[in-house]
This record gives C-alpha cells, sequence and structure tokens, in this order.
C-alpha cells in the first residue's frame, strides 16, 4: 500500500477490524519509511451494472462522489453506498439507468445529511432558478416536520 505521506510502498498493518455489517475491513497501517499512520479501507469487488448517462455513455459506478465536502462520517457514507451498491447488484441488470441511480442516490441522502440532499438534487433535477430550488426546500421541510 502506497504511503499518503511520504509515497513508500511498505507498511505494518497495526489494527484490523471488520465492519458492522462485515463487508468493509478498515486497517490501521504505519509506513514503514515514515513511520506514520493511516487507514484503508478494504472490500470485496462486485460486478457492478455499468451506469447510462443521460447522453448515452457509459461509465461505472463511482461510489467515491458520494457527500463531497459535507461533515458525513466515512461510517455513514460506507453503509449508504454498501445498500445502493447492493440493491444495484441484486437487480441482476448489466447496465443502470442513471437515473434509476439518482432517484436511489436521493433516497439515502435524504436520510444521511439534508444539505448532501438538497446539492444532489439541484444538480440532478437541473434546477434552472431559486423558485424549483425553494419548492424542493419546501417539500423537504414538509416531509420533516410529518415525520
Amino acid at each position: 500500500m502506497k504511503c499518503p505521506f511520504c509515497g513508500y510502498l511498505e507498511d505494518k498493518v497495526i489494527d484490523s477490524r471488520l465492519s458492522q455489517d462485515g463487508s468493509t475491513t478498515r486497517r490501521r497501517r504505519e509506513c514503514l519509511s515514515c513511520a506514520k499512520r493511516f487507514t484503508t479501507y478494504e472490500r470485496v469487488e462486485e460486478a457492478l451494472p455499468l451506469v447510462v448517462k443521460k447522453d448515452g455513455r457509459r461509465e461505472p459506478f463511482d461510489r467515491t462522489k458520494t457527500c463531497e465536502k459535507r461533515p458525513v462520517s466515512l461510517d455513514s457514507i460506507e453503509k449508504a453506498v454498501s445498500t445502493l451498491e447492493m440493491r444495484f447488484i441484486d437487480s441482476g441488470e448489466r447496465e443502470i439507468q442513471s437515473t434509476s441511480i439518482g432517484e436511489a442516490v436521493m433516497e439515502e441522502l435524504k436520510n444521511l445529511d439534508e444539505v448532501a440532499y438538497v446539492r444532489f438534487a439541484s444538480v440532478y433535477r437541473e434546477f434552472r432558478d431559486i423558485n424549483e430550488f425553494m419548492s424542493e426546500l419546501k417539500d423537504l421541510l414538509e416531509v420533516k416536520k410529518r415525520s
């Protein structure tokens, strides 16, 4: 594993722990060159369907796009993304439309982080003005009041 601090390629594992659902292994490592410690996550690579974008392009599902620049714990993100991935894998489809992924991601984000949800929805639904943005916020507040 390449050290994120000095780039050295050898390290030793200090500690390993399974996630609560057993799908991910968290490893604390120490670089054998600079002695700094870092964390890695290991998971089984599943055969995910390709994402078919609105313009027809196909690309692999990218779990790293979730909640960028938001104060959401890595464990929460991992759990939400793993839930989505399992749903897509269980579908048995070789390809999945980006619209299906977008709707599923929005449902997960609603429960995970409201700001990330609104941010994602504004891009995904292509809000053209502040009124569309405000309408989405009002809907979110109504749902929150009911629960």
